[in-house]
């Protein structure tokens, strides 16, 4: 039986590629293979597209002219369809096994969801859920949330746009979703919020949101 908080080590991992976040997400969840060993992975991505592994085809011309904009795109095997990863934008990739927690990936989301809501409400922004996926202000996606979970551990996770350039979402339609548009903290406050500024906010949201313990974590190799 589980006692006492779980302890969830935070990993600062800065600027990466997505590529670089892939891999270093599969060392923390191949971790899980011999006990517990919780992470929240932190970080922002160079710009990217991705797109999850719901069933909507993308058409190659689309795909041709996202790579013809100067950057990556990578196919993903998280939910969700396509959307941007860049810098301004918070990437936290929570790598936890759920037995530890609630085996319940829809409690797991609903946390997620949560967790961002409680970050938005410390800055007066208020944020709410939808029946689209995601944490959304009035119409405008604030953050992106996309997860896999394999045996109960998770990967992939939630981006939350804080001064993130929003003229990217531009060129695809974000998560597949008509009629919806995209936000920013700092364009919900008009006045820059950076990541830095950001990241505690999140620290305290998911500790209170999971019932955990968080301790810093030395950035991989």
């Amino acid at each position: 039986m589980q006692t006492g908080r779980p302890l969830v080590e935070v990993v600062r991992l800065g600027l990466v590629s997505y590529k670089e976040g892939l891999r270093l997400q599969q060392v923390y969840v191949n971790r899980h293979r011999y006990s517990p060993a919780h992470a929240l992975l932190l970080c922002q991505h160079l710009p990217v597209y991705t797109t999850g592994i719901r069933h909507k085809l993308y058409p190659s011309p689309l795909l041709d002219q996202l790579h013809q904009l100067g950057v990556e795109v990578h196919h993903t095997n998280r939910g969700g369809l396509i959307t941007f990863h860049g810098p301004g934008q918070l990437v936290c990739y929570p790598v936890l096994n759920l037995g530890s927690f609630k085996k319940s990936v829809r409690w797991y989301v609903g946390q997620l969801e949560k967790t961002i809501i409680t970050l938005c409400s410390r800055f007066g922004v208020e944020a709410a859920t939808s029946v689209h996926t995601g944490v959304w202000v009035g119409d405008n996606k604030i953050c992106a949330i996309g997860i896999h979970c394999g045996h109960y551990v998770t990967s992939h996770g939630l981006a939350l746009n804080c001064n993130t350039d929003l003229s990217w979402f531009g060129h695809i339609l974000p998560c597949g979703i008509e009629g919806k548009g995209v936000t920013s903290l700092s364009r919900e406050l008009q006045r820059d919020i950076s990541v830095e500024e950001t990241i505690p906010h999140l620290l305290d949201a998911f500790r209170e949101q999971f019932s955990c313990q968080l301790t810093e974590g030395e950035t991989p190799k």
